[in-house]
């Protein structure tokens, strides 16, 4: 697991979320870094009260506070901005286009906290930067393995290399569905308790199969044969054949396999000649979207023959 955060410069260079920000002073502190996604507006942190202040936080001046900086006299407002900054505040962003008061941008600048600007109103800025934070600080990993959407069910499909991950994903295209991603998926956790996959820009919409080499899934089948991310809601890992080992029969238990501290559905399917391994996998998407409407069939079956062998007739029995 990867413990995100993002300095004030990735700020500065967003360019896909419009951010629309520049930079007003304080350039040495555009190394601080972000933690968290949840921004503040100072507020009464304004006036000397610091008691609530989140340093580590975006600190977002809109037109109200920037008027009331603007009517104070300067020594008080330059006093209580002053007591402000020596807080190790990440950043000021000021919206609207105002122009912040000249002993903001002092104290901003002698402290090293970057006071930067934007054109947006508070409210929409606010939206903008709280969906840049949350997408950009997301707990995130990477897996080996390849992921596809099967009847929208979004399939983690694990095992050790050469056992035919790959080849079951190019079939299951082949039949209709899509490819999220192959070799190695990037999964972020979106809040609470949803993961998220995706391919790397340099491989996306490819895949390796052994004997071909590399080939682009979007070029050879179209767009409707790829998709570029997608929620993962259960876990096959393929795995060699064992004539040693247990194998799940009825489908009664139902293990888990946590990935960022989130339990997903984990079946292990064996591989050998002759097993249909794609029909499998579609059954096991369906099998799914079944219990998520609440028709489980192994335990269905299960009560059935238990309900069978509590009613059974004993026969004649002899006093």
């Amino acid at each position: 697991m990867t413990s995100m955060s993002l300095s004030i410069k990735d700020l500065l260079e967003d360019k896909a979320y419009g951010l629309d920000l520049q930079l007003v002073c304080g350039e040495t502190g555009l190394g601080n870094r972000l933690y968290s996604s949840r921004i503040q507006k100072p507020g009464l942190a304004l006036t000397g009260y610091t008691e609530h202040l989140h340093p580590d936080r975006v600190q977002v001046l809109g037109n109200t506070e920037i008027s009331y900086l603007s009517q104070v006299p300067e020594e008080v407002g330059s006093r209580h901005i002053e007591k402000l900054c020596s807080y190790p505040i990440a950043c000021f962003i000021v919206t609207k286009g105002l122009d912040p008061p000249e002993f903001l941008k002092k104290s901003a600048h002698d402290a090293g906290i970057p006071l930067l600007g934007t054109h947006h109103q508070s409210s929409t800025f606010i939206s903008l930067i709280t969906k840049f934070l949350e997408e950009s600080l997301l707990p995130s990993t990477h897996i080996h393995g390849v992921l596809v959407d099967v009847l929208g069910v979004g399939v983690l499909l694990l095992g050790k290399s050469g056992i035919g991950k790959s080849e079951c994903a190019l079939d299951l295209v082949i039949r209709g569905h899509r490819l999220v991603a192959d070799d190695v998926i990037h999964i972020k956790k979106k809040m609470p308790a949803a993961l998220v996959g995706q391919a790397g820009d340099s491989i996306q919409y490819h895949m390796e199969i052994r004997g071909l080499g590399i080939i682009n899934i979007k070029d050879l089948y179209g767009v409707s044969s790829i998709r570029e991310k997608k929620i993962i809601d259960m876990v096959l890992e393929l795995m060699e054949w064992d004539a040693n080992q247990e194998y799940e029969r009825l489908g009664i238990d139902e293990p888990v396999k946590t990935i960022l501290g989130v339990d997903l559905p984990h079946l292990k399917i064996p591989v050998r000649p002759g097993r249909n391994l794609t029909s499998i996998i579609e059954v096991a998407a369906r099998n799914f979207l079944l219990k998520g409407m609440g028709y489980h069939s192994a335990r269905e079956f299960h009560e059935k023959l238990l309900a069978r062998l509590e009613f059974r007739p004993l026969g004649n029995e002899v006093e």
